[in-house]
Formats: C-alpha cells, sequence, structure tokens
C-alpha cells in the first residue's frame, strides 16, 4: 500500500484555509505535552488490541498498527523522531508519523475514540507514575528525618508557640513532627491515585461510540480499576488534576514552613543548628558570610505551586460541560508542578543530610524563658490537691518572683519557692530539670524519650 505523503493536519478536508502563524503558535502544545509519548503510545496499543478482540479490525491491521507504534517509541526514546508543531499535539504527531510508516491503515487507529477520552487517558496514567515517583522521594525525606532524629532523641530545645519559649521538648521529637506531615503527604497522593483509577478510554468526543467496544479490557489493559461511569463527566472532569495540584501544593507548603524554622534557627540570633558546606552559599561583598540559599529556594517555590493550583481552579469555574480548548493547560500546570516538587524534595533530602544541631546552644536556649512552669503547675495539681487555675496563678506569681530576682526557675531556692506556696517540699526541684520535664510528658504522642524511641521503631518498621 502507498504511504500516505500528505503533510496537512487531519482535519484539512473541513478546515480548507491554513491556520494562521499566531494560531498555530497559541493552538499547539506539543512543546508541552511531547512528555505524554509513553503513554500515549502505550493506550493506542491497548486500544487496536480491544478492536481487534471485538471484531471491529482485523488482525492483520492490528499488527501493523503495533509495529508501526513501537518503531514511534524507539525513535522517540531514541531522540529520532521529529515533532512537528504543525499537528498541534503529542497524539497527531504520532499518528502523521504512523500514516507515514504504515500507510493509509494507521487510520483504523482512531476508531471508537476521540483526543478526548485519548488525552485525558494518557494524562491519569502519567499523573499514576508522577505520584509513585513523589511519594519515593517523599519517603527518602521521612527516612533522613528519622536518621536525624534517632541522633538527637535526648538533644533538648525549647519548643516554640508565637516563636516564644514555650515547654522543653527533644529536638528529636520535633523532627518526628515533619515525619508525621509528610505521611499525610503520601496519603493525600495515594487518595488521589485511588480516585482517578477509572478509564476514560472509550467514552470518544463526549457521547460514546456506536461501535461494539470493550471497556473493561481497556481498563484492565491499561491499569485501572474500572471504566468511568458517564462519558460527559469524564471528558471533562479534571478532579483528579485539581487534587494532584493540591497535594504537591500540601506537600511544598510543609516543606517550606520546616524551610522557614531552618533560616530562623540557622540565623545567628538562633544558631540552632548548623548547615554543611555543601548546602550554604557565600556573598558576592561579605567574606565571612554563609547562606542558607536552598532552604530560601525551597520556601520560594512553594508560590509557583499554589499559583498552578489556582490557575487550574480559575480555569474550570467557568466551564460548562463538556469540553473546551481552556482544558489544555492542565498539562503545563501539572509537569511545572510536579517537576518543582521532585526537586525541592531531593534539595530537602540533601539539606536534611547536612545539617546537625548546635546541642549546647539549644540547652543554654532552653534553660531560658521559664519554660517548665508549666511542670510546676502540673505538680501542685497533682501533688497538693489545687484545682488547675489555681495552680496556674500560684506559679504565675514564681515566676513574676524570678524575673524580679534576675532567676530562672531553676535558680530559685526552696525558701523563695515557700514564700508563695508554703506546701512545698525538696521534691519540687526535681521539676525544674528539662529531662524530668522531657520525661514526664509519657501520654501517648507526647516528648517523653521513650515515645520518641517507640515513634521511631514503628516507622521504620513501615518502611
Amino acid at each position: 500500500m502507498a504511504k500516505n505523503k500528505n503533510n496537512q493536519a487531519i482535519w484539512n478536508t473541513r478546515i480548507q484555509k491554513e491556520a494562521s502563524n499566531l494560531f498555530q503558535k497559541v493552538g499547539n502544545s506539543i512543546d508541552i505535552d511531547k512528555r505524554l509519548y509513553k503513554e500515549d503510545i502505550q493506550g493506542s496499543i491497548a486500544h487496536v488490541e480491544m478492536l481487534f478482540r471485538q471484531k471491529i479490525i482485523s488482525f492483520k491491521i492490528k499488527n501493523k498498527i503495533i509495529y508501526g507504534l513501537n518503531k514511534i517509541y524507539k525513535e522517540i526514546t531514541h531522540k529520532k523522531f521529529e515533532f512537528n508543531k504543525k499537528y498541534e499535539d503529542i497524539h497527531m504527531n504520532i499518528e502523521k508519523r504512523l500514516f507515514q510508516i504504515i500507510g493509509d491503515e494507521a487510520g483504523y487507529i482512531h476508531t471508537a475514540r476521540s483526543r478526548n477520552d485519548q488525552v485525558i487517558t494518557d494524562f491519569k496514567i502519567w499523573i499514576k507514575t508522577a505520584t509513585k515517583d513523589i511519594n519515593n522521594n517523599i519517603d527518602k525525606v521521612i527516612k533522613s528525618s528519622i536518621k536525624l532524629a534517632e541522633k538527637n532523641v535526648e538533644t533538648i530545645m525549647p519548643g516554640f508557640t508565637h516563636l516564644k519559649n514555650a515547654q522543653a521538648i527533644s529536638f528529636g521529637h520535633y523532627l518526628m513532627a515533619y515525619v508525621e506531615m509528610f505521611t499525610r503527604d503520601k496519603k493525600r497522593f495515594l487518595n488521589n491515585l485511588d480516585n482517578l483509577d477509572e478509564s476514560p478510554l472509550g467514552v470518544a468526543a463526549l457521547s460514546g461510540t456506536s461501535f461494539n467496544i470493550d471497556r473493561n479490557f481497556t481498563s484492565k489493559k491499561l491499569g485501572f480499576k474500572r471504566p468511568t461511569n458517564n462519558s460527559i463527566d469524564t471528558v471533562s472532569d479534571r478532579d483528579f488534576v485539581l487534587d494532584f495540584l493540591y497535594a504537591v501544593s500540601v506537600c511544598s507548603m510543609h516543606i517550606s514552613r520546616i524551610a522557614e524554622e531552618l533560616i530562623i534557627w540557622n540565623s545567628d540570633g538562633f544558631n540552632l543548628i548548623k548547615l554543611s558546606d555543601k548546602v550554604v552559599t557565600g556573598s558576592s561583598i561579605m567574606p565571612q558570610k554563609k547562606n542558607p540559599d536552598l532552604l530560601e529556594y525551597l520556601r520560594g517555590k512553594t508560590g509557583a505551586s499554589y499559583g498552578n493550583f489556582f490557575s487550574m481552579l480559575t480555569i474550570l469555574k467557568g466551564l460548562p460541560l463538556s469540553y473546551f480548548k481552556d482544558l489544555q493547560d492542565d498539562k503545563e500546570l501539572v509537569f511545572n508542578s510536579n517537576d518543582t516538587l521532585i526537586n525541592c524534595l531531593k534539595i530537602f533530602d540533601e539539606v536534611l543530610k547536612n545539617c546537625s544541631a548546635n546541642k549546647k546552644k539549644m540547652l543554654e536556649l532552653a534553660n531560658t524563658g521559664h519554660i517548665t512552669a508549666t511542670d510546676l503547675a502540673d505538680y501542685l495539681v497533682k501533688e497538693h490537691n489545687m484545682s488547675f487555675r489555681k495552680a496556674y496563678q500560684k506559679t504565675a506569681a514564681i515566676v513574676n518572683m524570678a524575673e524580679k530576682r534576675k532567676k530562672n526557675l531553676n535558680e530559685l531556692t526552696l525558701h523563695e519557692l515557700k514564700k508563695i506556696e508554703p506546701k512545698l517540699t525538696e521534691e519540687v526541684l526535681n521539676i525544674f530539670e528539662l529531662k524530668n520535664s522531657i520525661n514526664s510528658k509519657k501520654s501517648f504522642g507526647g516528648t517523653s524519650f521513650d515515645n520518641i524511641r517507640k515513634m521511631i521503631i514503628k516507622y521504620k518498621k513501615t518502611k
């Protein structure tokens, strides 16, 4: 059979005038969606196998199409494929090349499908793979966080509320807080995987098809649990895109929060952590400077993730059913957010591996701000049968006295304490020991050293 030499767009029979240069420039998406080549070929092979099984195309045509698609896959992977903006997108670029390879029988490939269901199928498969990659990188961050936490179970520091010294905690416990956040991030991505696990292939443009297709076969072949239920909803649905972008935004926010905190702690004013020279930069004018630029980069990139998420929400808010060209921007937004998050996770993992606690400074800071005051109030409730409010008032009076005398709570004598509460005994002095304060928090989820070790063991067992 003669090869198809036609270099016009597929719809040239109907659209008889060539598009303006400006329209071609804004109308094509090949520079963006060529990343979907693997998924597009995978979906097309499943589709033609189904067409053959349903006796819609012959064995010979099926084999020729699959041969051509495999050849195209090799050309793209070996960078020997010419992407042409004239054919708009990855789907038409592949189809036109297929015509060049096998001739007019390539025309059977688009039987019983549309680009509308084709692109969503490709995109869902891509997001499945991307999500697994993201979660693998989150796992690495969790592993590095746990490793750093293991080294700092008994590293004492002040926990902050309103960035003021609040109560004594373990630096290891602090790090495990972010393990919890990143674990939720993983679940958020996995929830989206479950929600999008329906195959769009076979709903065609918006109303389904009159061909006797088997959508269950293609769903299974492409790794989906089931086909979608409503053809109109299918081609217009981008909830799975929103869910992905939302999950990226929340994960980015978590990275930004810890980046912000580490920037503060690395500052000369706090000096609670040290960053290796591997993850800092210098100044062009100040020779002494070591700046936490990578952490600042992480904090800044969160804005881009938010922007992509809100862009998609804005695109969707005004769209009636079903498909519109507006939806073309979904892939660029997702690709950008995905690439940024992967990069940020890798950078953050590197920062964690090159971060250490300034244990001496942490302990010094923990010994300021009267952070065992709540322990004293709790002691008065437990040992002297006071209501918490009365104990709170007594403790506040003791704190006021300590400040007046320019002392820390642990520097007050029993004689001084008895002036506020005569019933106190020498036992109360143990309350002001920071280790005792931390280890008294034995309630589930509390900061006691034993709790932290148990939580670390639990997380390591689940990996």
